[in-house]
């Protein structure tokens, strides 16, 4: 069975929702500092350092990190603390076909399973990306990745196994991590690339429920990230330590 609630709440409830608990809050923050590359790879997680940094107490704080732990995102070294997940193509080439997996399966179950209100959501959810793809005053991230989450969340919301929910919410914010590196080491200026086309592909297979040609665009979506950072790191060996292509990304 799936973990304690109290252990999957965090993923299941919707981003735009206040945090409940201090320990939730000090978990959201933390979380976001690590996949916006402020806390980086491998940097050590001090308690008595941190606790100050986000405002709450030790203990609270050390709850917020066993959660970080359950997302892959914090490792522990037994008795040396905690670290920040370390990151490398290897990883991120693992992470996206786990995810293309889970994702393009859960999306055809969907599609199968969907009623009215699963194409009333997923609609919406749409319509949502498509403005904050599309607002005249130019992309605002952290909108745009709240949309960009809510859309694949609603595209496998009939889909009735709980234990692929949980597990595509851990690997999204994975990706979401990936996507922050891109950017910073300028990756993402080496391929072009319409994301909103890309949605709209997903979107109209979907609702016409073309289960092949939904998976297909949905795969190719998710693999793009991975293609970026791959192609990046070929053409600029310089921008791995080492050179090496299987080392940690730098941030």
């Amino acid at each position: 069975m799936l973990p304690n609630q109290t252990f999957t709440d965090h993923l299941l409830r919707p981003a735009s929702e206040s945090p409940r608990t201090l320990s939730e809050r000090a978990y959201l923050a933390v979380r976001q500092d690590i996949v916006q590359g402020r806390l980086a790879p491998g940097e050590r997680l001090r308690v008595e350092h941190l606790k100050d940094r986000y405002a709450v107490g030790a203990g609270t704080l050390r709850e917020a990190l066993a959660l970080l732990v359950s997302d892959a995102l914090v490792t522990v070294e037994g008795q040396r603390g905690y670290r920040v997940a370390e990151i490398s193509l290897g990883d991120l080439k693992d992470l996206t076909d786990t995810r293309v997996m889970l994702e393009t399966e859960a999306l055809s179950q969907s599609i199968r399973l969907g009623d009215a209100r699963w194409e009333s959501d997923l609609a919406q959810a749409f319509a949502a990306l498509t403005e904050a793809e599309q607002q005249p005053g130019g992309l605002e991230p952290l909108r745009w990745e709240a949309a960009n989450k809510r859309f694949h969340e609603a595209l496998i919301s009939a889909h009735r196994s709980p234990w692929s929910k949980h597990l595509l919410g851990i690997l999204y914010r994975h990706g979401e991590r990936y996507r922050h590196v891109a950017i910073q080491m300028g990756a993402t200026q080496t391929i072009e690339r319409d994301v909103h086309d890309e949605h709209t592909r997903i979107y109209t297979a979907a609702v016409a429920r073309q289960e092949a040609r939904a998976a297909l665009a949905l795969e190719a979506h998710i693999r793009l990230t991975c293609d970026i950072l791959v192609q990046h790191a070929g053409d600029a060996p310089q921008a791995m330590p080492g050179g090496r292509a299987d080392l940690a990304l730098p941030v």
